[in-house]
């Protein structure tokens, strides 16, 4: 059994039919949690506009810039939630 959450979103462009592969990606901000199925291209955006967030993609922490080199077919969940500050 995989835990891997794939889908396969199909897509008219020009008249083809392009398949793009998304995963789940769960988002947790001071306003609650998300959980989206984005494509690659997507993630990457939202985890480099999430400033001082953290990413995990496979229970794994990552720079949001690794998603980039990652592998979309085995990637699992991205999870993208606020960095812990401790201490004062």
């Amino acid at each position: 059994l995989s835990l891997i959450t794939l889908m396969n979103i199909r897509k008219t462009n020009g008249g083809k039919t392009v398949t793009e592969i998304t995963t789940r990606v769960e988002i947790a901000d001071k306003t609650g949690h998300t959980v989206l199925h984005l494509s690659k291209a997507e993630t990457i955006s939202r985890a480099a506009e999430s400033e001082g967030s953290w990413v995990f993609a496979g229970n794994q922490m990552v720079a949001a810039e690794e998603l980039a080199n990652t592998d979309w077919e085995t990637v699992g969940t991205v999870r993208i939630v606020p960095g812990l500050v401790g201490g004062l």
